[in-house]
C-alpha cells in the first residue's frame, strides 16, 4: 500500500456504484433488455472529482507526511475532500 497524505486511502467502488444510484439487483423480465438508471450529474461530478484525484502531478516526499499537503493542488484538495466527505474515499 502507497501512503496518501500520511495515510492509506482508497475508493469504495460499492458505495460509487450506490451513490450514483445504479441500482445492485436487475430483475428483468424474459426478452427484456435490462435499463439501468443513474444520476448524470453525480455520475460526471464523481467521474471528474476521481479523475482529479488519481492524476495529480505534484511530486510528493513521503518523508514529510502530512506537512507537505499544502503542495497539493486546489481542485485536488476540493475533489479529495468532497469524495472523503459522501465516503466514497475510505483510509484504510
Amino acid at each position: 500500500m502507497i501512503n496518501v497524505l500520511g495515510e492509506t486511502y482508497y475508493v469504495d467502488l460499492d458505495l460509487v456504484e450506490e451513490y450514483i444510484g445504479i441500482p445492485n439487483n436487475e430483475e428483468t423480465m424474459s426478452g427484456e433488455t435490462p435499463e439501468i438508471k443513474i444520476n448524470i450529474v453525480k455520475f460526471d461530478l464523481v467521474k471528474m472529482m476521481l479523475d482529479t484525484v488519481l492524476t495529480e502531478h505534484e511530486e510528493l516526499d513521503e518523508t514529510l507526511g502530512m506537512k507537505q499537503n499544502s503542495n497539493t493542488s486546489i481542485p485536488f484538495r476540493i475533489a479529495f475532500n468532497s469524495l472523503l466527505n459522501k465516503k466514497l474515499i475510505n483510509h484504510y
